[in-house]
């Protein structure tokens, strides 16, 4: 029973602890004269990313990869179907020319690349397959490609300032959130991967389905929130590239980070995961012209909630078979 209830306040400081890292950094980059576009792209994107991150690194460090692969996809496959889809609904979301040609491609290629690496005994016919130290440091070479484009389209961004509200604090009080969010994340990951593995083990469940489903769904809570009030705030190109960005974070940082920190195996049952992460990438990339042009509209929404519980429904039907 106590790790269920670890379990469940680990969502809540992980998430509050990224909102202290987010809001301290933030603030002390505002010190540095840094501009609040270049802080929305880079230390907001990947302040939403850490809690998978966390949760990733201790996956990983206690051998439950599982759950660290299980975490990235479940989280991907939640931020494309779910949240876009959740988002959608309470407001239509138009998006630019360079999202539809740029950063939702860039998402795909992302999904593409990580099944390609994953599959060595596909490709290279091996005997297993695994996410490799050298795959590791090919992701972040990814990930410095898409942080250098970044700061590129930086200029082009409106309305990053009026969604974010930064406010500039005191430097103590900025050390201290980015502290405590430090000491959040830290233990909200480990109380959660211990739940986890617990509730797999009590319930008679993989630990592959706990990652892909509640774990991935907990850790895309910001995710969730960001979006969802952009695109009340009708924010649009926020509510999307925030998804998006998030995505291309999760591959190339999250898993890169992992994989270099150490190697993680990889299941070939896995590979419908990733399947059905390419599959979402395609299908936000053909929703862009359908209906409204370069707009997910709201029934194309209401599609990716009725796939995401589809989805969901197939998990859990194969898991008891």
């Amino acid at each position: 029973m106590l790790y269920i209830i670890l379990f469940i306040i680990g969502f809540v400081i992980l998430i509050k602890g990224a909102d202290y890292l987010v809001d301290g950094a933030s603030s002390i980059a505002r010190r540095l004269s840094v501009s609040d576009l270049v802080i929305g792209l880079t230390i907001v994107a990947f302040g939403t990313s850490t809690p998978e991150l966390l949760v990733n690194l201790f996956a990983s460090i206690q051998g439950k990869t599982d759950i660290a692969i299980g975490n990235i996809l479940g989280s991907n496959i939640a931020n494309i179907l779910l949240i876009l889809g959740i988002s959608s609904i309470i407001y239509p979301l138009s998006v630019t020319r360079g999202t539809v040609w740029k950063e939702i491609p860039f998402s795909l290629l992302a999904a593409v690349v990580l099944g390609i690496m994953a599959n060595d005994q596909f490709f290279d016919h091996t005997g297993f397959s695994s996410l490799t130290r050298t795959d590791g440091l090919i992701f972040l070479s990814f990930f410095i490609i898409f942080l250098y484009y970044t700061f590129g389209i930086a200029k082009r961004v409106e309305g990053t300032e009026e969604h974010l509200r930064l406010r500039k604090k005191t430097l103590p009080a900025s050390l201290m959130m980015i502290l405590l969010g430090l000491v959040g994340l830290i233990l909200g990951g480990k109380w959660i991967v211990d739940g986890a593995v617990y509730l797999a083990n009590l319930f008679g469940m993989s630990e592959s389905l706990i990652g892909l489903t509640i774990v991935a769904v907990g850790t895309s809570l910001p995710e969730l929130a960001t979006s969802a009030v952009a695109a009340y705030r009708k924010n649009v190109e926020i509510a999307v590239g925030n998804v998006v960005g998030s995505n291309i974070f999760n591959i190339f940082f999250v898993l890169g980070i992992s994989a270099t920190i150490k190697p993680l195996p990889f299941k070939v049952p896995n590979n419908i995961d990733i399947g059905v992460v390419i599959l979402a990438s395609l299908l936000l990339f053909l929703s862009m012209f359908t209906g409204e042009k370069r707009s997910l509209d709201r029934w194309e929404g209401a599609l990716l909630l009725v796939l995401y519980a589809g989805y969901i429904g197939v998990l859990i039907r194969f898991e008891f078979l």
